[in-house]
Order: C-alpha cells, then sequence, then structure tokens
C-alpha cells in the first residue's frame, strides 16, 4: 500500500447542523450521519465533518482550539464556466467570498470562498491538468 495517499480529511466545525446544510446545499449527500460527526463518500476518499470541541478532545487535545485556513482544500473543473457556477453556488449555500474566480498567473482560473467556520476552499481550472472520469485528478508524466 502507498503511503503518498489520504484516505480521510476531517473538518473540526463549531455548528454541525450549520455545516451539514450548507455541503448539502452544495449538493453533498451523508453517507453517515452521527450526532457528533458526518461523513460523505467522495471519489477515493471520504470528508467528515466533526464538532471542533469533540475532535480536539479525540486528537487528546481537549479543550485546545483549533484554528482553520492554514490550508486548502481544492475541487477542479474542466471550464471557467464551471468554476464560476461553484463559486456562486457555494456563496448561495452560505460561504464567504474569498476572491472571486479570475485568470491567474500560472495560466488557470481560480477563485477561492471560506465555508462557514472558515475552511477555505478552491475552485479552479488548471489547462495543464485534465480530469478523469468523475472527476479525479491524476498529475500528467512529467517530460
Amino acid at each position: 500500500m502507498t503511503p503518498q495517499r489520504v484516505t480521510l480529511i476531517t473538518l473540526g466545525v463549531d455548528d454541525l447542523a450549520r455545516s451539514r446544510s450548507f455541503y448539502e446545499a452544495l449538493g453533498w449527500r451523508p453517507h453517515t450521519a452521527m450526532d457528533e460527526v458526518v461523513f460523505y463518500q467522495m471519489h477515493g476518499a471520504v470528508l467528515g465533518l466533526f464538532g471542533r470541541a469533540a475532535l480536539a478532545a479525540d486528537q487528546g487535545r481537549p479543550g485546545t482550539n483549533l484554528g482553520t485556513g492554514a490550508m486548502t482544500l481544492a475541487q477542479n473543473f474542466n471550464t471557467e464556466a464551471e468554476v464560476d457556477v461553484a463559486y456562486r453556488a457555494a456563496l448561495k449555500a452560505g460561504a464567504a467570498a474569498l476572491k472571486a474566480p479570475e485568470k491567474v498567473f500560472w495560466g488557470g482560473y481560480s477563485g477561492y470562498y471560506a465555508d462557514p467556520d472558515g475552511h477555505v476552499w478552491e475552485v479552479a481550472m488548471n489547462p495543464f491538468w485534465g480530469l478523469g472520469e468523475g472527476g479525479s485528478l491524476t498529475l500528467p508524466d512529467a517530460n
């Protein structure tokens, strides 16, 4: 088994019901929902939403104030128009606008928003990275 993989991303959230409503407004459907955690099956991985205090306790750090924003989750799309649609849908669902989608220096098109708990998402189109069936991303071979 390769060590170069991520199978579960867990986001600490302040209000699980609010966060669940946000992701469901984006079209995400929960696979499993319990009192303190919700799991969404993604393409080859899982996204979890876990109460922030409960997550800190589960990590063995009860009382720790878990922060956000030091990393970016990203969704790539095939076209600039798809990026725009995803960005507008996130704002309509309650995301905070960070940077509207625009052409960027590396030749692509991207924008950023934050979910209701401050977790940063990028929506992007990279003309150098094609997407596979279902939106999967595999980096092209270097030449």
